[in-house]
């Protein structure tokens, strides 16, 4: 056997809500010698929404490659909390202002005690309105089931996502998936995924319950997605006028296996205008395997 071939993975789960649940992701450490299609099938053979690869890296500290088990995807928030969360359990992080090099430029990292913080960019708002009756099919729902005067938007920080605010968590729980039309309007749209949320949840130390739907890249449900939840906190801020410099996002509690994960999202606001971002969580490790590739 080609000893070359046998990839170690670390298994994280990042975004943790007090030490349990989060959304798991893989690690892969030295990932320098290995080809985009050699990442794509570990990847898959892993079967988890995604896994980073760790490379060394000419622009920042380290590079970065995130695939789902079908496809590269750009970013990813809680694959992120996981890499850098491992790197600094390990002593491999200088001190706790990094930056990872991705396949869409660099992007600052900050560690603050046991957290780990992703940058996003200040956020991009894209109208779908004229899409409202699809996407409300997509998901099983109708219109008398949004909170009012809150409009369906896709919101980028650095990916893309769909948000649709719903009255409360039993809409938000009781939500079926149509894959086929969800898969549908993220081609349209280029999304990653849609996310439903609501404001209206038990904890009011919380800001919004959430569920992440992204069959485009595989991935069914999520129990944490970092790159949501940044354009959630934005909305929230700028369209449903929670005016807070930090938001607590909490997401996975209603999947099939509840994972419950929270977010925590820090917005840098400049004269009431929201000007950058970080997303972050705890990530915690679970466990080690080998996987081998052909």
């Amino acid at each position: 056997m080609d000893i070359s071939k046998i990839i170690k993975i670390q298994i994280l789960n990042a975004f943790v809500d007090n030490d349990k649940g989060g959304n798991p992701a893989g690690v892969v450490l030295n990932a320098d010698q290995l080809s985009d299609n050699q990442k794509l099938e570990v990847a898959a053979k892993v079967g988890l929404s995604e896994t980073a690869f760790v490379s060394k890296s000419t622009q920042a500290d380290f590079k970065l490659d995130f695939f789902t088990p079908n496809r590269r995807i750009a970013h990813c928030g809680h694959a992120t909390v996981a890499t850098f969360s491992y790197l600094k359990q390990l002593g491999l992080v200088a001190n706790d202002n990094t930056t990872k090099e991705t396949v869409d430029g660099t992007r600052k990292i900050k560690l603050i005690g046991d957290l780990s913080f992703m940058e996003q960019m200040a956020p991009k708002y894209v109208d779908v309105s004229h899409r409202k009756n699809v996407i409300l099919k997509s998901l099983g729902i109708e219109e008398n089931d949004l909170i009012e005067n809150a409009e369906i938007q896709l919101v980028n920080t650095g990916n893309s996502f769909i948000l649709i605010p719903v009255k409360n968590t039993e809409i938000l729980k009781n939500i079926i998936p149509n894959n086929k039309l969800i898969t549908e309007l993220s081609d349209e749209f280029n999304l990653i995924g849609f996310y439903p949320f609501t404001t209206e949840i038990e904890n009011k130390e919380r800001d919004a319950s959430t569920r992440m739907f992204g069959p485009r890249y595989d991935i069914l449900e999520e129990a944490g997605t970092g790159m949501a939840a940044g354009p959630l906190a934005c909305y929230l801020f700028d369209k449903m006028s929670i005016k807070k410099e930090r938001l607590l996002i909490q997401q996975g509690e209603f999947m099939k296996e509840p994972s419950p994960s929270l977010i925590i999202v820090d917005l840098k606001i400049e004269n009431d205008e929201i000007v950058g971002l970080i997303a972050g969580g705890k990530g915690t490790v679970q466990k080690q395997f080998n996987v081998e590739i052909d």
